[in-house]
C-alpha cells in the first residue's frame, strides 16, 4: 500500500474518532503525524516537528489571549450595552443587533463558539420576551459570528490566509472576508423575512436597555457549560449598584474600572490599524496589546491565560503539522491528480465544497479548512479555475453549516432555548434548517463564487 493511501486512511480514521469520541483532533493529528512520518516514511522527529506552525501558534494565542482580557474586564459587555442602546425600542432591530454584535466580536479575533456563547443567551432571552422566533434569533447569532469570522485578524481568516500564503497562489484576504460576510448577511435577510421579521416592524418597547440588562443577568446554565467561555461577571460583576440614568442599567462602579475598558477598545482599534494598515504580524501585535492591558489592570486580566482556547490551538497546530507530513508523503499531489482526472474543474470544485460542508456539519470547521485547502492547492495551481473563487466558496461552505445542532454553535443555541420553548421541536427546527443549509449552501456558494469566474 502506497504512502499517500496510508495517509488518507489515517486522516479518515482521525476524523471518525474525533466525530464519535470527545478526543481533540489536534492531539490525534500529532499522533498521526508521528505514525505516518516515523513509521511509514522513516522521517526523523525533528523533521516532523519542522512542520509545526510557530507563527500561527503565536497568532492564535495572542488573539485569544487579548479577547479573554477584553471579556474579563467587561469591555465586551460594554460594547453590547452600547449597541442595544442605539436601537431604542425598535423590536425589529433586535435580531440585527445580535447579528452585528457577534460579527464584530469574531471580526476582532474571538473564536466563533466564544462569540455565540456570549450572545446567544441574550438573544434568546429577547426572543422569549418579545415573541420573536427563537430559530430566527439563534441563527442570526450564528450567521453573524460566521460573517465576521474571516476578517484578516480573525481566527478563521488568519488560518485561511496563512495557508494560502505558503502555497504561492494569488491571495485576497478581503475577498475571503467579504464573501463570508455578504453570504451570511444575505442568509440573515432571508431568515428575517421568512421567520416573521416583517411583523416585528410595528413593535416597540419602552425600556429596551432595561431588558438588555435583565437578559444579561439570566444567562442560562446551558451556555456556561456549552463552551469555554467564563461567564463570571457577565452583566453583573463590572457594574455597581448605581443607576444614575434611571434606565435599568447599572453604571460602572468606579472610574478605575472603566479605564481598562477604554484602553481595551483603543487596543482593539490599534490591532486593526497596525496589523492591517502597516502589515505587522497579527500575533505579535495582539500579544503586545494584551500584555499592555495586563499591565494597565493586573486584576482584570486574572485568569485570562486559562481562557485562551488551548483546545483550538492544539487542533490547528496538530492539523497543520500533520498536513506538513502529508506533503512529505506525496498525498497532496496524489489527491490533486485524482481530482484532475475528473476532467471537469468546476465539478471538482463543487465536490470539494460539499466535502467541506458535510464533514464540517459534524466536525470542526477549522480542521476541515486546514485539511482541504492544502489538498486543493496543486489542483488550483493549474490555473484552469479561479483559486480565489474556490477558496472563498470553500470557506463559506465549510462554516455556514455550523448552524447544525451537532456543531458547537448550533448546540449552544439549542442549549439556551427559552424555558417555554419545546426543546424537541426546537431541535427539529434547527436540524431541518441545517439540512437545508448543507444541501443548498455549497451549491449556491459554488454558483456565485466559482462558476462565474469573476474572482
Amino acid at each position: 500500500m502506497s504512502a499517500p493511501v496510508i495517509s488518507i486512511i489515517i486522516l479518515a480514521v482521525m476524523f471518525l474518532i474525533a466525530t464519535l469520541l470527545p478526543v481533540n483532533m489536534g492531539a490525534l493529528a500529532f499522533v498521526g503525524a508521528f505514525l505516518l512520518g516515523a513509521v511509514f516514511l522513516g522521517m526523523e522527529t525533528t523533521d516532523i516537528l519542522a512542520n509545526f506552525p510557530g507563527g500561527l501558534f503565536l497568532t492564535l494565542v495572542g488573539v485569544t489571549y487579548l479577547f479573554a482580557i477584553a471579556q474579563g474586564n467587561g469591555t465586551i459587555d460594554l460594547l453590547v450595552r452600547g449597541a442595544v442602546r442605539l436601537v431604542g425600542g425598535r423590536v425589529a432591530l433586535i435580531p440585527w443587533v445580535m447579528f452585528v454584535i457577534t460579527a464584530v466580536i469574531t471580526a476582532v479575533g474571538a473564536l466563533s463558539p466564544a462569540a455565540v456563547a456570549i450572545v446567544a443567551p441574550i438573544a434568546l432571552g429577547f426572543a422569549r420576551k418579545y415573541k420573536i422566533s427563537p430559530l430566527l434569533m439563534g441563527m442570526m447569532v450564528i450567521h453573524g459570528a460566521q460573517g465576521g469570522g474571516f476578517s484578516p485578524i480573525a481566527v478563521y481568516g488568519v488560518i485561511v490566509n496563512s495557508l494560502i500564503a505558503t502555497t504561492g497562489l494569488d491571495a485576497s484576504p478581503t475577498a475571503v472576508f467579504l464573501s463570508s460576510l455578504i453570504f451570511n448577511f444575505l442568509i440573515a435577510v432571508v431568515l428575517f423575512v421568512v421567520l416573521g421579521g416583517r411583523k416585528l416592524m410595528s413593535s416597540r418597547v419602552g425600556h429596551f436597555v432595561e431588558q438588555a440588562a435583565e437578559a444579561r443577568m439570566s444567562v442560562s446554565v446551558g451556555a456556561r457549560v456549552g463552551g469555554d467561555v467564563d461567564f463570571k461577571g457577565f452583566g453583573s460583576g463590572i457594574y455597581g449598584p448605581r443607576d444614575p440614568a434611571g434606565d435599568g442599567v447599572q453604571a460602572t462602579a468606579t472610574r478605575g474600572e472603566r479605564i481598562p475598558q477604554l484602553v481595551t477598545v483603543a487596543g482593539l482599534i490599534a490591532l486593526a490599524v497596525i496589523a492591517l494598515g502597516f502589515k505587522v504580524d497579527v500575533g505579535f501585535v495582539a500579544i503586545t496589546i494584551a500584555v499592555i492591558l495586563a499591565l494597565v489592570s493586573p486584576a482584570a486580566q486574572k485568569g485570562a491565560v486559562n481562557k485562551i482556547s488551548w483546545s483550538t490551538v492544539l487542533l490547528i497546530c496538530g492539523m497543520l503539522t500533520f498536513v506538513g507530513v502529508l506533503e512529505e508523503a506525496g498525498t497532496i499531489e496524489f489527491v490533486s491528480e485524482a481530482v484532475a482526472t475528473l476532467g471537469m474543474p468546476l465539478l471538482a470544485a463543487l465536490l470539494i465544497c460539499y466535502i467541506g460542508a458535510v464533514v464540517s456539519a459534524f466536525a470542526s470547521s477549522t480542521a476541515i479548512l486546514a485539511a482541504l485547502i492544502p489538498l486543493a492547492v496543486p489542483f488550483l495551481a493549474t490555473g484552469e479555475i479561479s483559486a480565489i473563487g474556490v477558496i472563498c466558496a470553500l470557506a463559506v461552505a465549510s462554516t455556514i453549516v455550523d448552524v447544525s445542532p451537532f456543531s458547537t454553535n448550533g448546540a449552544l443555541v439549542l442549549a439556551n432555548a427559552p424555558d417555554d420553548v419545546d426543546k424537541d421541536r426546537f431541535y427539529k427546527q434547527i436540524l431541518a434548517y441545517s439540512g437545508i443549509v448543507v444541501v443548498a449552501g455549497p451549491a449556491i456558494a459554488w454558483a456565485v463564487l466559482v462558476l462565474p469566474g469573476w474572482l
